[in-house]
């Protein structure tokens, strides 16, 4: 399971006051409809004195009523559940300032829910066979500020994932790209590629301050609020 990249702050984070992770313990919510599955990660958790299961809910508007109220750093989100899926849970808590980050669980990683998740604001996904401590690893990199999905995975999926409309995606996402400046089309394929910040800045001959910088602006451009989906812009405009 790869990291990605790093990530800047969410722009207007208004969770309360040192509720950062780094100076205690990363809160985690555990949406899951299996009651099963709720209490293994919690058991799981409980043996971290570095993670701490804040809230748990059984669906999607359980999922976004948690993110409000309890300011869980991460949520690991099901996909498959009743009412309200993982997918639209992820939207919204997504769409709103200071969001959590998400990572998203399903049975197999070529779920069709998958992609949609991950470009909804997902940060990546585990699959529920996962090793326990790569659990624990995973919450651990994207409280850091990290993606936990690799293009490659990235391309798995798109190459697994029916697309009816990939042509028209395809169009859409050459017209976001173009916008962007010589450069910040370079980073953005690099990210797009897997490497990080300090393996960038290494390739195109600058300082990594500057290719957060580049990276920061490419978030803002393209509408993004992670590595992960300029990844997915960067395969959908098939760009290399």
């Amino acid at each position: 399971m790869a990291a990605v990249a790093h990530l800047n702050g969410v722009p207007g984070d208004s969770r309360p006051a040192g509720s950062h992770p780094g100076r205690r313990p990363i809160r985690l919510a555990v949406v899951d409809d299996d009651p099963l599955v709720r209490a293994g990660l919690r058991i799981l958790v409980g043996g971290s004195p570095d993670i701490e299961v804040v809230a748990e809910a059984a669906d999607g508007a359980q999922a976004v009523s948690v993110a409000h109220a309890h300011w869980p750093d991460v949520i690991l989100m099901d996909v498959r559940m009743p009412r309200v899926d993982g997918l639209a849970a992820t939207r919204e808590i997504r769409s709103r300032p200071g969001a959590p980050e998400i990572i998203v669980l399903t049975t197999f990683n070529a779920d069709e829910y998958v992609l949609d998740a991950l470009r909804g604001g997902a940060c990546g996904f585990l699959l529920k066979d996962t090793p326990p401590l790569e659990i624990l690893a995973a919450v651990r990199t994207v409280a850091a500020g990290a993606a936990i999905l690799s293009p490659s995975v990235v391309r798995q999926l798109i190459d697994h994932v029916a697309d009816p409309v990939a042509g028209s995606r395809r169009a859409r996402a050459r017209e976001q790209l173009a916008a962007l400046t010589d450069r910040e089309r370079e980073v953005a394929v690099l990210v797009g590629q897997g490497h990080s910040n300090a393996e960038i800045a290494a390739r195109l001959g600058m300082g990594v301050p500057t290719v957060k910088g580049h990276v920061s602006r490419l978030l803002d451009k393209l509408g993004s609020n992670n590595r992960v989906q300029i990844a997915l812009l960067v395969h959908d405009a098939e760009l290399p």
